[in-house]
């Protein structure tokens, strides 16, 4: 069986809360074989009994050390030690007990983006407030639940949705809201996933434009349909020699041609003497 030494794939986060609240640090930690793991306090062994009412657990690789009620006299810096037989790690944060009270406020919003379909979606909030306030992501004005679909993360005082694979349907209006006993604040944006076939839509009008001139400009040519020719008249009658004639009036006639007709020759006069008297 291969060795790993620790690492920590989550590392802790400092944390503020307000004093009489609960502070947890968490940290997820892989190594092979399963390390053993260790808290500190400002350099010192932390147990149940040096800190009345902590509550440690370690399972799955994760490690979590929860203060219910802080005081100030838990302000510190915490660190959590995995050790193994191929070595070991640690993460340190700090905690932070104050008794003022801050409300919630996004220093970096939603951004409202356009994305093709299929593509991986990450939506990201920073949200600071004492104290620390309960982020949740909804779209359309529904609460989305974190399942495989839709990962909701939180590292520190970021907070991100994950979209593993985005699809038109999931185009809406999202929205993000933090929220401690002081107050409020909400984030929102629009998201507009694109289906496969927008980018041969939006070509088709310039193709269509494009063959619209080509059959124009070539209009003589082969995309030209022949005139229809009407078929011809196998006799004439009056009307259509009258439309002939006036058709034609303009034109220069031919001369009609003369029929010479040959005189008759003269009957020859016989002259009869008359009898004399």
């Amino acid at each position: 069986m291969s060795t790993q030494a620790p690492t920590f794939t989550q590392p802790l986060q400092s944390v503020v809360a307000l004093e009489g609240s609960a502070a947890t640090f968490e940290a997820q930690v892989s190594g092979s074989p399963v390390p053993e793991v260790s808290w500190f306090r400002d350099g010192q062994v932390l147990s149940a009994a040096a800190l009345p009412g902590v509550q440690i657990s370690f399972s799955d690789g994760r490690a979590v050390l929860r203060i219910p009620a802080v005081t100030a006299a838990h302000s510190g810096r915490f660190s959590v030690r995995a050790t193994n037989g191929a070595g070991q790690a640690t993460s340190t944060a700090e905690l932070l007990v104050t008794a003022e009270t801050v409300p919630p406020s996004f220093i970096q919003r939603l951004q409202s983006s356009t994305v093709r379909q299929g593509s991986q979606v990450r939506l990201d909030v920073r949200v600071t407030g004492i104290p620390a306030p309960v982020v949740k992501f909804y779209r359309e004005g529904a609460e989305i639940q974190s399942s495989t679909d839709f990962r909701i993360i939180q590292d520190g005082d970021l907070h991100s949705l994950l979209i593993a694979e985005a699809f038109p349907e999931d185009s809406g209006t999202y929205s993000v809201t933090a929220t401690n006993s002081s107050g409020r604040a909400t984030s929102t944006a629009e998201l507009l996933v694109q289906g496969k076939n927008c980018s041969s839509l939006k070509q088709r009008p310039f193709q269509a434009s494009a063959m619209m001139a080509m059959q124009i400009e070539g209009a003589e040519l082969a995309h030209k349909t022949p005139p229809r020719v009407p078929p011809k008249p196998t006799s004439k009658s009056p009307t259509q020699l009258s439309l002939v004639a006036k058709v034609t009036g303009g034109r220069q006639q031919s001369p009609s041609p003369v029929r010479h007709v040959k005189a008759p020759t003269p009957t020859p006069v016989r002259w009869v003497e008359s009898g004399r008297g």
